[in-house]
């Protein structure tokens, strides 16, 4: 019988680098939502919808 592999280790920066990117993208939209009118707001509403698209993806997924 052979082990159970063991888990792959993961370092820092790949443990957190989509919550980064994901952080940076909402501070992204909300400064462009405080900042303008026009393609502030499409930039404001891209930005800001990625990471809750993101969230229905990967719960839909999951069910």
């Amino acid at each position: 019988m052979k082990p159970a592999p063991r888990p792959r280790r993961q370092t820092n920066g790949q443990i957190f680098a989509i919550p980064a990117l994901l952080g940076v993208l909402s501070i992204i939209g909300l400064v462009s939502a405080l900042v303008g009118d026009g393609v502030w707001d499409g930039v404001s509403w891209v930005t800001l919808a990625i990471p809750i698209l993101l969230c229905e993806y990967f719960f839909l997924r999951r069910s």
